[in-house]
Parts: C-alpha cells; sequence; structure tokens
C-alpha cells in the first residue's frame, strides 16, 4: 500500500483500531482531530476520548475542538472519520486530495444514525457489518465505497458486537484507501427506500415492562449492554430489594408454568415470567462487581421463585 497523508478524526473507542492499523500501514497521520477533553469518574476528572489517548500515546499532532469547522487543518491526501461526534462541513470534507470517508457500523442504508449495534439487536438482525461511506451532510447517507458482513451470535451484547466490528474496521478502511489512491474504488448509491433509522438511546430505554414478550425483553438485554444496561432489583414478597443488578445476556424460552406467576415474577425454574413466554437469565452483573454466570449468582444470594425482578432505570 502506498503511504498517504491522513487526518483522522475520531472520539470513541470504535476508531481505535483503525487508527492503530493506518499507523503500522506507515500511512502519515498529519492530524488527529478529536472532541475536548470531559470530565469522568467519581473525581470528574477531565480525561481525553479513546482516540485522543491513542493519539497522545504515539506521540501523534492532536487537535481536541469542540468545532472542527473554525480549525485550520493541514493539507492531505485524505481524511477518515469514524465515531467523531460532530457535523462536518462540506468545504472541510472536500479539502483532502481524495475527500473524506467515514465507517459506520451497520451495512447502510439500514440503521442510519447514533447506535446502530444497538438497535440491529433490539431488532432482532442476525447478521450485521460496516459500511465505508463518503461523508455527506446528510446523515450517513454518503455513496458506499465497501462494505462486510458478521453474524451476531444468539447471545452476543452490544458491546462484544461492537469491538469485533471495530476490528473489522481496522481492515476495511486500509482496503477502501488503496482503492482510492489506485483510482479504482466503486462509488454505490444507498436506496433511499430502504433506510431506517438508529436514533441515540438513553437510560428510559433501558426500562424492562415484563408484560412484553420474552424474545423482545432478551433482545433489550443484550441490545442495552453495556451501556446504558438494563437495571434490575430483585424484591421479595414485600417488596424489600435483596440486591441490584444489571442484566447482561438472557435468552427466551417456551417456560409455562401457567398463571401461578405473574411478569416479572421468577418461576421454580428459576426463569422469570413474562408477558409471552419466560426469560432464561444467563448473566448479571451485580452492583459493584464484574458480570457473572446467573448460576455464581445463586451461590451467595437469593434467587428463588416467589421474587420479583423489578425494573430499575
Amino acid at each position: 500500500m502506498t503511504p498517504i497523508r491522513i487526518i483522522f478524526a475520531g472520539s470513541g473507542e470504535f476508531g481505535q483500531p483503525t487508527l492503530e492499523a493506518l499507523l503500522r500501514l506507515g500511512h502519515q497521520v498529519v492530524r488527529v482531530v478529536s472532541q475536548p477533553d470531559r470530565p469522568a469518574g467519581r473525581g470528574k476528572h477531565l480525561t481525553p476520548t479513546s482516540v485522543a489517548s491513542s493519539a497522545l500515546a504515539a506521540s501523534l499532532p492532536l487537535l481536541r475542538t469542540d468545532k472542527i469547522n473554525r480549525e485550520s487543518l493541514p493539507e492531505a491526501d485524505v481524511m477518515v472519520v469514524i465515531a467523531f461526534g460532530q457535523k462536518i462541513g462540506d468545504e472541510v470534507v472536500r479539502r483532502p486530495r481524495l475527500g473524506s470517508v467515514n465507517l459506520h457500523a451497520s451495512r447502510l442504508p439500514k440503521y442510519r444514525g447514533a447506535a446502530p449495534i444497538n438497535w440491529a439487536i433490539l431488532r432482532g438482525e442476525t447478521t450485521t457489518g460496516n459500511s465505508v461511506i463518503r461523508l455527506a451532510q446528510r446523515m450517513d447517507a454518503g455513496a458506499v465505497l465497501a462494505q462486510s458482513e458478521l453474524t451476531i451470535g444468539e447471545l452476543e451484547t452490544a458491546g462484544e458486537v461492537h469491538d469485533r466490528l471495530a476490528r473489522d474496521g481496522a481492515i476495511l478502511i486500509p482496503q477502501v484507501l488503496d482503492a482510492l489512491v489506485a483510482g479504482n474504488a466503486d462509488e454505490l448509491p444507498q436506496d433511499e427506500s430502504l433506510a431506517t433509522l438508529a436514533p441515540k438511546l438513553s437510560r428510559d430505554d433501558a426500562r424492562i415492562d415484563w408484560a412484553r414478550p420474552a424474545v423482545e425483553i432478551a433482545r433489550k438485554i443484550r441490545g442495552l449492554y453495556p451501556w446504558p444496561g438494563c437495571r434490575v432489583a430483585t424484591c421479595d414478597a414485600e417488596g424489600v430489594e435483596l440486591a441490584r443488578l444489571r442484566l447482561v445476556r438472557a435468552r427466551a424460552t417456551a417456560d409455562d408454568e401457567g398463571e401461578r406467576w405473574s411478569p416479572g415474577e421468577i418461576m421454580t425454574t428459576g426463569h422469570v415470567q413474562c408477558g409471552d413466554g419466560a426469560l432464561e437469565v444467563v448473566e448479571l452483573q451485580p452492583e459493584g462487581k464484574r458480570p457473572m454466570p446467573l448460576a455464581d449468582f445463586r451461590r451467595g444470594h437469593r434467587w428463588h421463585a416467589g421474587l420479583r425482578l423489578k425494573s430499575d432505570v
């Protein structure tokens, strides 16, 4: 691959593997642009973004700004944008010799927006992938330069899919840059009739309504882990809270004990009654601890028939 001069605009962890891959391949990253440092942790100390941290570790020229369109950027062959978090003006997009490209974590035009991985799981998709597109002024609507396809595992969480797609992007982006340099990149317009949206999520989206079907709840648990996370409290018959948990992964079962249990109650099988079917909790995370299988949690905590799981966001 011919080494080229790259401006890399990114903030989240999703872009880190690609930035590291471009450096390994010998490309010259003439500027990394990232969001400003933000307060983080219990002490609210100013903390650089994931991409900014990688740039500092590699001694790359770093610009931290909340207004990229007002900044003076160096000459470059291409700008690579991944999980940056700002709308970039057309003048900035067109300035590099080969233009600007963006890595998006879905097979566009499906799931345009801020949370494509989460929504793919929430909607029951069994496959997903990355798209490398031209940066456009409409959200995630640019011409497609390349795509990949990955299978979503039955119990895979959004966090796990995120990490696999991030590694996949580190393969896909260099291939696209190589094609751009060679002048043989194919640019395919997106079919607008197939476009779907993946809007930003909030903690309220993680509230569980146990009257919903078990298959829907299982997708929500996996699709919203690790953030915002489906939080519940185990409660006894008097409503006293016994433990606070985040549910990590679960599957729907055909378990049926008649009308003995109400939605949200743990049955004699250890599964949770839902409005349609039952939920088998496979893994959970007690407050302040690491994720663990339900079997391990039950060795030291109450999880038996008659207890109720109360959604707690």
